[in-house]
């Protein structure tokens, strides 16, 4: 909190607050956060912000997770091992290497990002996502025809 020139108090912006994950640091449980996040080391459990905030999830080169995600927007240029729900805008950069599910509104992605898992863009992704989670074990693949 701030003071301003008139002496009240005055908060800043809980979409300003960054949280950074070094490379040398691994965090084992699950994360909550608002604002941005962003990895540079290991993170080994599940990431969750709001569907409806502005917070953002970076993975940089050097950041890995082990774990399902669940943000609004993210941006990947490292390692993810587990399912990945973005609401709004998911980026993935050339090094960008996901194993599991990806549901997306928006996609932008490099040439070199890999995904070893099925995309599932819109407003089918909580059914077909839905369709795959309860599959009794049994992995399949959704196509979408026209």
């Amino acid at each position: 909190m701030f003071k301003s020139n008139d002496n009240k108090l005055v908060s800043k912006s809980r979409t300003d607050a960054h949280t950074l994950i070094s490379v040398d640091t691994e965090v084992t449980g699950n994360l909550a956060f608002k604002g941005e996040l962003i990895i540079e080391g290991l993170v080994v459990g599940d990431i969750k912000a709001a569907d409806d905030s502005a917070a953002v999830l970076r993975i940089a080169e050097t950041g890995r997770v082990n774990g399902n995600i669940s943000v609004p927007n993210a941006v990947v240029n490292g390692e993810i091992e587990g399912d990945v729900k973005v609401a709004s805008h998911l980026e993935l950069a050339a090094k960008a290497r996901i194993t599991g599910s990806v549901q997306y509104r928006l996609l932008e992605m490099v040439a070199g990002a890999q995904v070893n898992g099925s995309l599932v863009c819109g407003d089918e992704a909580k059914s077909q996502l839905r369709a795959l989670t309860h599959d009794d074990g049994a992995h399949s693949s959704v196509a979408q025809g026209s």
